[in-house]
């Protein structure tokens, strides 16, 4: 019987893919860091640029009960919007504005006695820190008016809250998503003091001094 043996020639070269996967994951990355660098450019902001921020803000009024009234403003939270101008680079004028909130108010040991709801719109100017990342901080202050209207005692005693004017300091981050869009979450400190007067008779100034808390998308045109 005859014996027939065939001989195969080795394989000196690696599949195509193999080959190619190294320089394909190099590829990928180069393309992500462009990106991101892309990204962290369009934070970068240069005097004539404007944003639109589309977001939600709650405010978290102080828990103390401000003597002699005794009393003090509930929680809340409402849609809100901002825009802002860059008057130079990496310097913004902000307007805040937003949904009119409205509030519960709380007399020490009665609970809630009745409602208000106020606008509190806000300016600030803003510095924009520059680096290298796609996160942006900044800070700013500002001022703020509040005005108090449809004030109402649940016991039908007529009510009036003084409109407010006082300082607002504000600090944020922003989170490049795109070349001109962010997401953002920002803290506000608001000074917010009003003189109540209660069936005509003064009774005393109520501190709201709020925390205003806040997230939003912001769009750079």
């Amino acid at each position: 019987m005859i014996h027939i043996k065939v001989l195969y020639p080795k394989r000196t070269h690696t599949h195509p893919c193999k080959n190619k996967s190294g320089k394909t994951m190099k590829h990928i990355t180069s393309l992500t860091l462009a990106a991101l660098l892309a990204s962290t450019a369009a934070l970068a902001q240069e005097q004539g640029d404007m944003t639109i921020g589309l977001g939600a803000h709650y405010i978290d009024p102080t828990d103390s009960f401000s003597a002699p009234s005794t009393a003090r403003v509930g929680e809340n939270i409402r849609p809100s919007l901002t825009f802002e101008y860059f008057v130079m680079d990496n310097v913004g004028i902000e307007v805040l504005a937003a949904w009119p909130f409205k509030h519960d108010l709380q007399a020490q040991g009665a609970g809630d006695i009745g409602s208000t709801k106020h606008l509190p719109p806000t300016i600030s100017i803003q510095y924009h820190f520059t680096n290298n990342s796609i996160m942006t901080p900044f800070v700013g202050v500002g001022l703020n008016y509040t005005h108090f209207w449809d004030e109402k005692l649940d016991n039908g005693t007529p009510i009036k809250l003084d409109d407010s004017w006082g300082v607002a300091l504000h600090a944020g981050l922003d989170v490049a998503i795109s070349a001109q869009g962010s997401l953002r979450a920002d803290v506000r400190y608001i000074d917010i003091d009003t003189d109540a007067t209660i069936g005509g008779a003064p009774a005393g100034s109520v501190e709201l001094d709020p925390w205003v808390f806040g997230v939003a998308y912001v769009h750079k045109f």
